[in-house]
């Protein structure tokens, strides 16, 4: 699966997710820009009280700039000891499995 942002047609503001509105201009046309999936970590979370059919007892979350266009995203970062400045790759995957998979970014430490 690809990473994607949405840019603007009208100003180029990137988006992530889809808006259907440009938070800069008010413009509604968007064109797929695709991401390379690096970047670095702004700042992390881990969290402990977890929704029902989670069987961990936690998972880290992390706000991310890409190098690419430096937008920023959130996501699962995939470490037991995450730190700020950490460069990460992203993935898309499914996040939490139900009758509808939910996908998301899932970050994994660059070696």
């Amino acid at each position: 699966m690809e990473l994607n942002a949405y840019k603007c047609t009208e100003c180029g503001e990137l988006h992530h997710p889809r808006h259907m509105v440009c938070r800069a201009c008010g413009n509604r046309d968007f064109e797929e820009v695709e991401l390379n999936g690096e970047g670095t970590v702004l700042t992390w979370t881990r969290v402990f009280n977890l929704p029902e059919g989670y069987m961990v007892p936690y998972l880290c979350f992390a706000i991310v700039k890409f190098d690419d266009t430096g937008l920023v995203v959130s996501g699962r970062i995939d470490s037991d000891d995450p730190q700020i400045g950490m460069r990460v790759k992203s993935t898309v995957a499914i996040v939490k499995e139900t009758e509808i998979d939910h996908y998301g970014f899932i970050f994994e430490p660059v070696d």
